[in-house]
Parts: structure tokens; C-alpha cells; sequence
């Protein structure tokens, strides 16, 4: 089975700022940063950001639960040009759920020349057998960190 799920969350910064931090390593220093209790910790395993980098996030803990989990993803794609990033999961996350294939795509859609789209989409593959956990793909997660990246950048934009 195949499927896809996107969202598109506005943010109140040009795209070339968005991009500036999506497009490598800055995004995980960011979320470490500014949301590590929300998103969780961004850990690089290796690489400078470009493709073939391989990124560790570890999840806050669920309410109640002692223990987050985590997924690993390789950037497979950078294209500055239409400021897309894709990435691939390798280990955890929905791969331990059973899906054969998880694509993430994170695309700034410029809307004027002080606010952007962030388009935020998973692409996923998984047995027909598993169908039932289709249901756990979302990309809230992916959505929040847009949210978050974009206030901070609006609020520090002075200092950057």
C-alpha cells in the first residue's frame, strides 16, 4: 500500500530565511535549541548536511512514559534552487511501526516577500497485511516545528 499525507503551514518569514535553515544542519541545532521538549534532540551521526547526511532524533517522552523513541533519516535531497530537502528514514520511527518506505519532503513555497509556505509531506510504502497502522502517519510534528521555526525566526530577525 502507498500513500501520501501534506499540510501546508504559513509562516510569517521570506522563504530564502526558512530555507537558510531547512536546507542543512541548522534546522537540528534550531529544534535542539528552541524545542527539545516538544520535537525532541537532533543528534548528527555523519556528514555536513548536504546529501547522504545522517540525522538521530530522539522524541520527548509520551505523557506518562519515562522513554521517548527515535528515528534515523538520510538526507537525500537539497535542491537550493527549489528550496526542497527530502530525506529518507533508515531506522525507528515508522519503519519500527513496519512501513518499508518513509520519504519525508519539506518544501518553501515563497508567498511574498515576507511570509512562506512550509509544505510538509510523507510518502510512505507498507504492507497491505499492516493497513490499520496507516493511520498513524502525520505530519503534525512536521507541522509544529514549522510553527516554532518560523516565530523564532520572525522574533530574532533583528539578530540574525
Amino acid at each position: 500500500m502507498h500513500g501520501q499525507v501534506s499540510e501546508d503551514t504559513p509562516v510569517g518569514v521570506p522563504a530564502a530565511l526558512m530555507w537558510d535553515v531547512y536546507r542543512g544542519l541548522e534546522l537540528g541545532k534550531l529544534v535542539n535549541k528552541i524545542a527539545p521538549d516538544v520535537l525532541g534532540r537532533v543528534e548528527f551521526l555523519e556528514g555536513d548536511g548536504g546529501v547522504g547526511t545522517i540525522a538521530k532524533l530522539t522524541f520527548p517522552p509520551a505523557p506518562g512514559s519515562t522513554e521517548g523513541g527515535y528515528m534515523k533519516e538520510r538526507f537525500t535531497k537539497v535542491d537550493d534552487e527549489n528550496r526542497v530537502k527530502e530525506t529518507e528514514l533508515i531506522e525507528g520511527g515508522y519503519k519500527a511501526l513496519g512501513f518499508d518506505v518513509v520519504r519525508i519532503r519539506l518544501e518553501m513555497i515563497e508567498k511574498d516577500s515576507e511570509s512562506c509556505i512550509v509544505r510538509s509531506s510523507i510518502e510512505y510504502e507498507v504492507d497491505d497485511k499492516l493497513a490499520d497502522v496507516v493511520s498513524h502517519v502525520t505530519v503534525k510534528p512536521l507541522e509544529i516545528m514549522a510553527e516554532m521555526v518560523g516565530k523564532h525566526l520572525s522574533e530574532n530577525r533583528s539578530t540574525l
